[in-house]
């Protein structure tokens, strides 16, 4: 919300600065963003008139002699498509400073010299988007009354002081002038001063031309008056400035009164063209499937019957709330205006200008809510400033439908609550000072008293709410300070916090660095890692479709970060990620997805860069599945590495599925050479475990156990097995034979080639034997060794060499 404080000194009687009362007011609850004045770093500005302008021959520039208040007029050559004779302008004299701290020299343009610069509001800063139409493709033409030689700043109200308000959600009574007015009032102990139309109503009645009516519980109530002809121009200088200044772009009287009273009132309206309806009853309803409509801004909609529309003939002119429709707009041949005022659903409001990504100043506030008092006091304010600044004939009568309550809400609570829960001692009748500060009705006594809060501030409605609203004024920088009482319970982190802290620690240690990426994504990437995928968890109004399913895996995100990073020349990576993937097993629109903490990782390009004595050593397979066995070894938990070929998004001849206990805890492996040149990034590997799985099986702290103070034995083995036959195949076979005291086992070297029989691979392990009570002899180990040859010739009918 952009306030101008020019507008406000006309509503509260205030003598403090725009920067005190932007501190003031972010003291006391709404924040203040930030205090500009439009002027600023602008200088030498000045009002001129254009005695002549001349064309200049196989241009598009004209010379024109201009009066700038000096004692002779002054020479401009200007370019501008609407420079003409006789017009009040905005010049720039030599040494005058423009936008971007542009200084403006005498110059010579096509040989003729040139003692200033015609100038645009664009060339003045303003952002194209809020300069009026008429003088969007040229220069600013100032009113007639501007007097050459005058600083231009206080006609265009450059000089005002424009506070940027953060409204929050529960204080959008603040997204109006009269809003900020009351709270203003409020914080400095004065009065409001609100100007008051009088509205002179023709003979006729609105009603002759006119119905109105509501077919759906989403509009509360539907407000109209007719104003008969009214004549389409410009509105006056000052109306446009204050537009400006608030962020809107001034387009005739008529809509930019609407804007006017949208700012005043924080009441959002619309102006319809009677002539061009093509019945003369209006219907706010909901829209019907397959409906459509083209809105002010060109675009055809397409509606859902949750929309809510206002139509005529039973065809919609008008998105309610939000937009209104191209054939009914307000155009330089209107005579006859129809003014809406209205209370529409904000849920309904919201969904609908998410869903069309169509915001706009009205949907916002009807989403937030509105003033129920102001309603048709807002309509007849528009109906009279039309007959203003529009000349028109408002015709007798409003027309409405449905009704919204008026009467003040009533809040109980008494002196006792309010002093316990601020720490204060406040007596009653500093209780009664702020609400009377407040505009709010008191009855009562400090046992128990009530205040009737008036429609303007619907945030109120709790004892809370009352106890906020005097912490607020009284003000929060005299409220007692003190530390919170508190037992002596010593803190202690919960077992999934252990772990994730454990892992971390492991994980970085192994040289990884932790990274954050988005839970949310596209619906082909959320389960393209996925070992299991599941129903998609969609966002009913994603931002867009990069970001509108939650994530199945974390993979695939930490590869887009991958790729981001590549593309910069930053190719040797090592990330790791902790957090959640959503798993939906039941109905997507009506249950919550299971939430499951995940750990992954992703490594590309050099473990080891070259150099004069070391060949570079690129990540492959095994250097990530180290990095997992340092981490189950450190977990004290052992796991089963299976080959895993039915993911096709990762290569089938170089990926494991991870199990523990039998039960699958995640994967590691190669991402697929096509998935990798899809996203851009090199040879990379990738796993992900189930966090939630692996603390089921986490044991629980064991004793401290000394070390052995009896030397273990080592016997190597080679064997010559089939190349079908794996690392975990061996494992087992060795766990088979039951070896009480085989403490360890090593591979040290896997060949197959030249001398080795074609189909067979020669395997060496190093075993290591430990008694921790007594010395083994080597008779002992020798019949240890002899059953594990046993086994392993039994199982897998190996040959030892």
């Amino acid at each position: 919300m952009l306030v101008s404080y020019k507008w406000l000194k006309e509503l509260v009687d205030i003598d403090v600065s725009p920067a005190q009362l932007a501190e003031k007011m972010s003291t006391t609850g709404i924040e203040v963003e930030g205090v500009k004045i439009p002027s600023e770093g602008l200088s030498k500005l000045v009002v001129g008139h254009i005695l002549s302008c001349e064309d200049v021959p196989e241009t598009h520039l004209h010379l024109c002699q201009v009066d700038t208040g000096d004692d002779s007029p002054r020479q401009i050559v200007c370019g501008a498509p609407n420079v003409k004779a006789g017009i009040k302008v905005i010049v720039a004299i030599p040494g005058a400073r423009i936008a971007d701290n542009y200084k403006i020299k005498k110059g010579k343009i096509r040989g003729m010299e040139s003692l200033g610069m015609i100038c645009s509001l664009e060339e003045l800063g303003l952002s194209d988007a809020i300069i009026p139409k008429e003088f969007s493709e040229g220069i600013q033409i100032l009113p007639d009354y501007a007097k050459p030689g005058d600083s231009i700043f206080s006609y265009l109200d450059l000089d005002d002081s424009i506070i940027e308000l953060s409204i929050t959600p529960n204080r959008a009574d603040a997204l109006s002038m009269r809003g900020v007015a009351y709270e203003v009032a409020a914080i400095y102990g004065k009065s409001v001063h609100f100007p008051e139309k009088i509205l002179n109503e023709s003979d006729e009645a609105a009603s002759e031309h006119l119905e109105v009516a509501i077919e759906s519980d989403k509009v509360l109530t539907y407000a109209s008056r007719v104003v008969e002809n009214v004549t389409i121009q410009s509105s006056p200088q000052w109306l446009q400035n204050l537009l400006m200044n608030a962020g809107i772009r001034p387009t005739n009287n008529v809509v930019d009164v609407t804007n006017y009273v949208l700012l005043y009132f924080g009441q959002p309206m619309h102006a319809f063209d009677l002539d061009k309806f093509e019945a003369n009853k209006i219907v706010a309803r909901q829209a019907r499937a397959g409906e459509r409509l083209v809105t002010l801004d060109g675009v055809e909609r397409d509606l859902i019957p949750e929309d809510l529309v206002i139509s005529v003939n039973d065809k919609a002119v008008a998105l309610a709330g939000i937009m209104g429709g191209k054939e009914t707009e307000i155009d330089k041949n209107s005579q006859r205006v129809v003014l809406e005022a209205a209370v529409f659903d904000g849920k309904v409001i919201r969904k609908t200008s998410s869903r069309l990504n169509l915001r706009s100043e009205s949907s916002s506030r009807f989403e937030k809510g509105i003033n129920y008092d102001t309603v048709l006091q807002a309509l007849d304010f528009a109906a009279a400033m039309l007959a203003e600044l529009a000349q028109g004939q408002v015709l007798a009568g409003s027309l409405q439908a449905g009704q919204v309550p008026h009467e003040a809400v009533k809040v109980t609570t008494s002196l006792d609550y309010v002093n316990v829960r601020l720490g204060t001692s406040l007596a009653y009748s500093d209780i009664e000072t702020i609400f009377a500060r407040l505009d709010f009705e008191i009855l009562g006594n400090a046992e128990e008293f009530t205040v009737s809060v008036p429609r303007r501030r619907w945030d109120i409605t709790i004892q809370a709410d009352l106890v906020e609203e005097i912490a607020r004024i009284y003000g929060y920088d005299k409220l007692p300070t003190s530390l919170p009482e508190a037992g002596g319970t010593a803190g202690e982190l919960t077992s999934t916090q252990v772990l994730r802290r454990k892992m971390r620690t492991i994980a970085e240690g192994s040289g990884l660095t932790e990274i954050i990426s988005y839970a949310l994504t596209r619906p082909d990437k959320a389960i393209e890692f996925a070992l299991e995928a599941s129903h998609l968890t969609e966002l009913m109004w994603p931002m867009s479709n990069e970001h509108s399913v939650l994530r199945q895996n974390m993979v695939s995100g930490m590869l887009d970060i991958i790729a981001y990073n590549v593309a910069r020349k930053n190719t040797d990576l090592a990330l790791y990620e902790i957090g959640k993937i959503f798993k939906q097993e039941g109905n997507p629109k009506e249950d919550l997805p299971e939430e499951i903490d995940t750990f992954a990782f992703v490594i590309t390009g050099l473990v080891a860069e070259k150099d004069y004595q070391t060949k570079a050593t690129a990540v492959d397979f095994f250097y990530a599945k180290g990095i997992l066995e340092a981490l189950f070894s450190k977990l004290d938990l052992q796991v089963s590495f299976v080959a895993e070929k039915e993911m096709p998004s990762m290569h089938p001849g170089r990926t494991a599925r991870i199990l523990l206990e039998g039960e699958t805890i995640g994967f590691v492996g190669q991402v697929h050479p096509q998935t990798a040149k899809h996203y851009n990034i090199p040879e990379t590997y990738v796993a992900e475990l189930n966090i939630l799985a692996i603390e089921a099986k986490i044991k629980a702290l064991e004793a401290f156990v000394d070390i052995s103070k009896v030397p273990a034995v080592s016997r190597d083995i080679a064997l010559l097995v089939s190349e079908n036959v794996s690392h975990q195949d061996i494992l087992d076979s060795l766990e088979s034979a039951a070896i009480k005291y085989l403490s360890s086992v090593k591979l040290f070297d896997v060949y197959a080639g030249a001398n080795i029989e074609k189909g067979k691979k020669s395997m060496a392990y190093s075993l290591t034997f430990q008694n921790p009570k007594d010395s083994l002899r080597d008779e002992e180990v020798a019949k240890y060794m002899e059953k594990i040859t046993k086994a392993l010739v039994e199982r897998l009918d190996a040959q030892v060499r």
